[in-house]
């Protein structure tokens, strides 16, 4: 398994497993496989409703003797409602227990974006907490807390601007290590790439096969497809590889790391075995030409405060 490796030592897989949209009374023995497959990486949020599920298949595999902690590498993510100082390690704490681990190896920043503790979704605009009421900040050094406190390893963000994260940079204690963004041939975010590459902060890309079943609010309309794109089928044909193999080997060659989500046995080892995929320079360069900075899921669902413009730092 190819890994990225953090200013201490730990190693991250750089393909890991997505678990947004399984429902929590499906994902057991999808966890389970993914595991028997040899996925070491899991990538979680509580808000996803699906952590107790994951936990019990944790929790089962270690008693079997499947893997051990160590082996693995989890990764969760504070929702937008706990982002004041005094919510930032109950919830996390929520989280160990619903997962059934003493640790994480990975908490982030789910968003960049703040709504009162009492608000789940936010349903108006009165929901939301504006950046000077919360500011970014006072919800990091919670998270640092919980690093001092051992509950977690690593800590980080996702949907986070360069900007955002420089800012962030300029305050913290502990710098973010990981941001956690959309990438894809269509949204390759070389400035945001570039940014992080010269702070050691690792990009993990969701949606790396462009998300097909993402939530309606979440499309842009007219969507392009990653997967139909005829020069990444042509590659795929080219290596008798899959698309979504070639898309998981860019991202993997590009120095970041991607967490495809299936629920499907042989998707999951056609995902896993896209390590053993490498393109070549021309096809990398190919690819990078594919680049219309079109975003999937655009973040527009938010509301008050939270203006797309801000969100990205740019202007629709």
């Amino acid at each position: 398994m190819q890994t990225l490796t953090f200013d201490n030592g730990d190693q991250i897989p750089t393909l890991g497993l997505g678990t947004w949209k399984t429902a929590n009374d499906a994902i057991k023995p999808v966890i389970r496989q993914a595991l028997d497959t040899g996925y070491r990486h899991i990538d979680c949020a509580s808000v996803y409703g699906n952590e107790v599920g994951i936990g019990e298949a944790l929790a089962e595999a270690f008693t079997e003797n499947k893997v051990k902690r160590g082996e693995l590498w989890i990764t969760s993510k504070l929702w937008n409602n706990a982002h004041k100082a005094e919510g930032v390690e109950p919830a996390l704490r929520k989280t160990l227990k619903d997962l059934q681990l003493d640790y994480l190896d990975l908490y982030l920043i789910h968003w960049p974006v703040a709504v009162k503790p009492e608000v789940g979704f936010p349903q108006s605009d009165d929901d939301y907490l504006s950046l000077e009421q919360l500011p970014i900040i006072e919800t990091w050094q919670a998270m640092e807390a919980c690093v001092d406190a051992g509950l977690v390893k690593h800590i980080g963000v996702s949907n986070f601007s360069a900007a955002k994260l420089q800012d962030l940079v300029t305050k913290s204690r502990i710098k973010p290590e990981v941001n956690q963004v959309e990438l894809h041939p269509l949204l390759q975010q070389p400035a945001l790439k570039s940014y992080c590459d010269t702070e050691a902060i690792h990009l993990t890309a969701y949606a790396p096969l462009g998300s097909g079943d993402r939530p309606a609010f979440f499309r842009s309309e007219d969507s392009p497809i990653p997967l139909e794109l005829p020069l990444i089928q042509e590659i795929a044909a080219a290596h008798q590889a899959s698309p979504a193999q070639v898309l998981l080997a860019w991202g993997m060659q590009r120095g970041t790391i991607v967490i495809p989500k299936t629920v499907n046995p042989e998707r999951m080892q056609e995902n896993l075995a896209a390590t053993n995929l490498k393109l070549n320079a021309e096809e990398m360069s190919q690819i990078q030409a594919l680049d219309q900075h079109c975003r999937l899921l655009t973040g527009k669902l938010w509301g008050g405060p939270y203006t797309y413009e801000y969100l990205w730092d740019e202007v629709l």
